[in-house]
């Protein structure tokens, strides 16, 4: 479904944005990029600012207007900092554009389109859209840059896809975040009870202490890894206690 989804820069002035841009629409799972008339592209600066979404920028096509780029889309949204005399629906909210966006993008290309870096889209160019779609920000300073306005758009694209119950999306876990097995947790909490009694750290029978400090760690969740380093420091600590 992302992969129905363009990015479209219209005569972006600095190279560097381009990259930018490339390098926010990777982070969201976004691939596709089609520039209008580039003020210059291909471009080392392009090529740096991207990092590691240099293939995007391979990839992306270059177009003469806006026509070309977007013609085969079913919608076409296109970001604006201010609403235009125009009669077009217009989300005032990112979100609410995203979830209009993905469902569309199910079965067919859509489009963002961003205008010039200081004088964003023309009437013309707003003309051929289907939507428009503002970011809220302060109105007293609402300038946005350009490849900070993809990312916006493109997280919440990105958000509204990952609540899809299709999109199969789950945060990577960290390969040491294995949770320990009710055994090895026993056995830490058996650990640290004998310990606190050998230290005389508990001195009623009946003190709780013992138990809030279970329930602590129940509640931290530490990994088998994590929980091993902490056997491994009762273990350092019960050595250097006298023999009973």
């Amino acid at each position: 479904m992302l992969q129905h989804i363009r990015i479209v820069l219209v005569q972006t002035f600095h190279p560097g944005n381009i990259g930018a841009a490339a390098r926010a629409m990777k982070t969201m799972g976004l691939t596709e990029l089609v520039l209008v008339n580039p003020r210059l592209f291909p471009d080392e600066e392009a090529t740096r600012l991207a990092a590691g979404a240099a293939d995007v920028l391979e990839s992306a096509r270059v177009v003469s207007s806006l026509d070309e780029a977007v013609n085969d889309c079913v919608q076409v949204v296109g970001a604006s900092a201010r609403l235009r005399s125009l009669p077009l629906p217009h989300f005032d909210e990112p979100d609410a554009m995203a979830a209009d966006v993905i469902q569309n993008a199910q079965t067919a290309p859509v489009a963002l389109v961003f205008g010039r870096e200081r004088s964003g889209l023309t009437n013309d160019e707003i003309r051929c859209c289907t939507h428009q779609v503002s970011i809220p920000a302060n109105p007293d300073y609402g300038i946005l840059n350009l490849s900070q306005a993809v990312q916006i758009l493109a997280y919440e694209v990105h958000r509204a896809w990952r609540k899809g119950e299709a999109s199969g999306f789950a945060y990577q876990r960290p390969l040491d975040a294995t949770p320990p097995s009710r055994e090895q947790f026993m056995h830490f909490q058996s650990h640290l009870g004998r310990l606190m009694q050998q230290s005389g750290f508990l001195t009623q029978p009946h003190a709780r202490t013992e138990e809030q400090l279970q329930a602590l760690f129940a509640r931290a969740q530490p990994s088998r890894k994590e929980l091993s380093l902490l056997r491994g420091l009762l273990s350092a600590f019960e050595s250097h206690l006298p023999e009973q």
